[in-house]
C-alpha cells in the first residue's frame, strides 16, 4: 500500500524560524527578534494558523482515499453487541407460569465513572413450575426399576447398584418439560455412598433435549453427591419431554461417572427416601444493542438513487434489516442487498450502510447506447417508508465479566434477582478509518471472491467480524484435492485470573453458519468448505517458585498463574500477544522465562508441563515439551504454582 503524501510537513517552530531568517535577509535593520518584540508576536501568530493549515491540508489524502474505496462499494464495518445469558431468580417457588418478557433490561451497577451497561433480553422467558411424578433407577446395562412405590411407602433405595459402577443412573421425571429453567432437586438422603469426595463426587446431570442427553449446570449441590439431605440446583438446558420404559416425563438423570484424577469413587451406593423437585427461575439470552421499532424515513421523491439516513446508528452486525414502502392499504417490504450490480429495475432492493445508517436505494446508469439501466425499483413518489425494525449500539463496552449484571431495570413481578453467570462475549467495535486503509488493498484484490488461503480468511472476518482469528488450511494431498478447511476461533474474554473457559473458544452453531453461508457463495464451483474450531492441546503447568524476601508469597502466586494463563493463551497470548501460533510446541523453557520476569520472583526451581484433555481433565506424564497438532492452538488448563519463601 503507498503512503499517504505529507503535503507539507513544517510545524508551528520551523514556520517562525524560517520567517525569522526571511527577515535578516529582508530587512537587516529590524534587529529585536525576542518573543517579546510585537512584530515577532504577529510572526508567531501567523505561523500558528498556517499550521492549521497544514494540518487540514495533509488531511486531504486521508479523504481522498476513503473517496476511492467508496467508489470499490468498500463501506466501513459496524460494530458487534455483545450477548450474553441472563438467569433470572424467583422470590420462591410458584404455583403459576412466570414470564419475564423479550426486551427485559438488566444493567451493570452504576459507578461514579461509568454509566451502567444494558442488555436487552431477545425472547420471552417462561418459567413454569413443575414438580417430581417419576423416580427410575437402572443398573449399566440392566432393567429400568420404577421406584414410586418405595417412595410413596417411604422407604430407602438404593439409587445406584450395590457398588456404582460406571454408567449407573437414576432418572427423575417431571410433569413436564423445563427448558432453559432453573430445577431444584430436594433430596432426603443417608450418608452411604462412602469414599467419595463431597466436593467433587463422581456423577454428572443431565437432561434429555429430544436428541440426546445434555449436561446441565451444577448452580449447588448440598448432598455432596447425595450423600447427605439437601439441594442440589440445576441450570437445564434445551429440554423435551419423552418417553422411558413406557412413562412419559421430562426426563433428568443422575450418572455415575469416572472421578477427576486423584479423588476416589463411590464404595457403595447413596440411599434416598424422599425426593422433590420445583423451578426456580430460568435462563434467557441477552443482547448489548438497543431495538428501534417503526422509524419512519421519510417521503419518496420517485427519483433513482435516493438516500435516507435513520435516526440512530450504527447499525449493529447481525440480522435482516427491511425496509417497508407504503403501497396501497399496505406495506410493501425491500430486501437488503450487498449491491447492486445484479439488481434488475423491478427488483425491490435497497442498500444499508450500517456504519453511518444511511439506506441507498438503486441508482439508474446511463449506458453506452443513451438509454438509462435501472439496478433496483424506485419507490413511488410521494410513498412514506419506515424501518420495522433494527438494532443499534454493540462494541466492546458490553464484554463484561460474569457475575457483573445484578440490576434489573424492567421489573418483573415474583422475579427476586438477575445475574449473568457468564460473560458477555461478542461485542467489537466498528472499523475505523486507519483499518479500512489496510483492508482496501486486500478487497481490490479479492474483490469479494475466495481464490487464495488468504482471501477465506478475509472473507470470514468480514461475515462474522466478531470472530477473533481465522486460519485457512489448503488441501496439501491429492486425497484432499478441491478441499478447504477453515478454522475459526471466537473471541473470549478471561476471567480475573486470564483464564478462559473452553466452552467459549468453541464458536457458536449460528456464527459457523453465517461464515458458511457467506463463503460458499464466493468459492469456486467444486470447492468444497468445511469451518470448525481448531484442535485444542491442553497444557497443565506445575510449577515451584521462590520469591525474594520482601516479596508477597500468596500476590506471587496468583500473579504466576495470572501469567501463565495470559501467555499460552489462544486468543491473545504467545510470544507477541495476537495469539499462540498454530503448531508450536509449548516449551519448559518458554515457562521459565515468563515465571522468572515477575516481580517477586527470585529464582524458577522447576516447572514440569502436562498434556491435559480440556473435556475430561485427565492429563499425561510430566515432560519439558509438548508437541502442538499442526492445525492446533494451546489451551490453558489448571496451572498450579507453589511459592516457597517470602512473606
Amino acid at each position: 500500500m503507498l503512503p499517504a503524501p505529507n503535503l507539507d510537513d513544517r510545524r508551528f517552530q520551523q514556520l517562525v524560524d524560517d520567517a525569522k531568517r526571511h527577515i535578516q535577509a529582508t530587512c537587516p535593520e529590524w534587529s529585536d527578534h525576542n518573543v517579546s518584540d510585537p512584530g515577532v508576536t504577529l510572526v508567531e501568530t501567523f505561523a500558528l494558523m498556517v499550521d492549521q493549515l497544514s494540518y487540514r491540508l495533509n488531511r486531504v489524502p486521508d479523504k481522498l482515499y476513503v473517496s476511492f474505496l467508496d467508489l470499490l462499494g468498500m463501506t466501513l464495518h459496524p460494530p458487534t453487541a455483545a450477548s450474553v445469558e441472563l438467569t433470572y431468580w424467583l422470590s420462591a417457588a410458584q404455583g403459576e407460569i412466570v414470564v419475564v418478557p423479550a426486551q427485559s433490561e438488566a444493567v451493570t451497577p452504576r459507578t461514579e465513572t461509568e454509566e451502567p451497561v444494558v442488555f436487552r433480553t431477545t425472547r420471552d422467558l417462561v418459567v413454569p413450575p413443575r414438580s417430581l411424578s417419576l423416580v427410575l433407577t437402572q443398573g449399566f446395562g440392566g432393567d429400568v426399576v420404577d421406584r414410586g412405590d418405595a417412595l410413596r411407602a417411604a422407604e430407602r433405595f438404593a439409587v445406584f447398584t450395590d457398588t456404582p459402577a460406571h454408567d449407573d443412573v437414576v432418572l427423575l421425571g417431571l410433569d413436564d418439560a423445563a427448558p432453559s429453567c432453573i430445577v431444584v432437586l430436594r433430596f432426603d438422603s443417608e450418608v452411604r455412598g462412602v469414599g467419595v469426595d463431597p466436593r467433587f463426587p463422581p456423577i454428572t446431570w443431565e437432561a434429555w433435549t429430544g436428541t440426546g442427553w445434555r449436561a446441565c449446570d451444577v448452580d449447588s449441590d448440598g448432598t455432596g453427591g447425595l450423600n447427605r439431605s439437601g439441594d442440589v440446583v440445576l441450570h437445564v438446558p434445551d429440554h423435551r419431554a419423552s418417553i422411558i420404559d413406557g412413562k412419559r416425563a421430562g426426563w433428568l438423570r443422575c450418572r455415575v461417572v469416572e472421578p477427576p484424577e486423584g479423588y476416589p469413587r463411590y464404595s457403595a451406593s447413596p440411599t434416598i427416601g424422599a425426593v422433590s423437585a420445583f423451578t426456580m427461575g430460568g435462563t434467557v439470552p441477552a443482547s448489548h444493542a438497543e431495538l428501534v421499532r417503526d422509524e419512519i424515513l421519510g417521503l419518496s421523491e420517485g427519483v433513482p438513487a435516493q438516500v435516507f439516513h435513520l435516526d440512530r446508528s450504527p447499525v449493529v452486525a447481525g440480522g435482516d434489516v427491511v425496509v417497508q414502502v407504503a403501497a396501497g392499504s399496505g406495506w410493501d417490504e425491500w430486501t437488503e442487498v450487498e449491491s447492486f450490480a445484479s439488481a434488475g429495475p423491478e427488483d425491490r432492493v435497497f442498500l444499508l450502510d450500517r456504519a453511518t445508517g444511511e439506506v441507498h436505494f438503486g441508482p439508474a446508469v446511463r449506458q453506452a447506447d443513451g438509454t438509462l439501466r435501472s439496478y433496483g425499483a424506485v419507490p413511488p413518489k410521494g410513498a412514506p417508508l419506515r424501518v420495522p425494525v433494527y438494532r443499534t449500539g454493540g462494541g466492546p463496552r458490553g464484554n463484561v465479566s460474569a457475575r457483573t449484571i445484578t440490576d434489573m431495570r424492567t421489573p418483573i413481578p415474583l422475579v427476586d434477582r438477575v445475574e449473568n453467570r457468564r460473560p458477555a462475549l461478542g461485542g467489537v467495535a466498528g472499523e475505523s478509518v486507519a483499518e479500512a486503509r489496510e483492508r482496501g488493498p486486500l478487497l481490490l484484490r479479492t474483490r469479494d471472491r475466495a481464490i487464495t488461503a488468504e482471501d477465506y480468511e478475509q472473507l470470514a472476518l468480514r461475515a462474522e467480524p466478531s470472530v477473533a482469528r481465522v486460519r485457512c488450511v489448503p488441501a496439501t494431498t491429492p486425497e484432499e484435492s478441491g478441499g478447504v478447511r477453515l478454522l475459526v476461533v471466537p473471541s473470549a474474554v478471561p476471567d480475573d485470573t486470564g483464564r478462559l473457559r473452553f466452552e467459549d473458544l468453541v464458536p457458536s452453531e449460528e456464527a459457523l453458519g453465517r461464515i458458511t453461508e457467506h463463503l460458499d457463495r464466493r468459492r469456486p464451483v467444486g470447492a468444497r468448505l468445511l469451518v470448525e474450531p481448531p484442535f485444542y492441546q491442553g497444557v497443565t503447568i506445575v510449577a515451584r517458585l521462590a520469591a525474594r524476601p520482601r516479596a508477597d508469597g500468596e500476590r506471587l502466586e496468583r500473579e504466576a498463574v495470572t501469567a501463565l494463563n495470559t501467555y499460552f493463551d489462544p486468543v491473545s497470548g504467545g510470544p507477541d500477544a495476537e495469539g499462540w501460533p498454530f503448531g508450536r510446541p509449548v516449551h519448559a523453557g518458554e515457562v521459565y522465562a515468563v515465571l522468572q520476569a515477575l516481580r517477586g520472583t527470585e529464582i524458577v526451581e522447576d516447572v514440569k508441563l502436562f498434556g491435559a484433555d480440556p473435556i475430561t481433565g485427565k492429563r499425561g506424564e510430566p515432560v519439558q515439551r509438548i508437541d502442538i497438532d499442526p492445525q492446533g492452538l494451546v489451551f490453558s488448563y489448571q496451572h498450579q504454582v507453589r511459592v516457597v519463601g517470602g512473606r
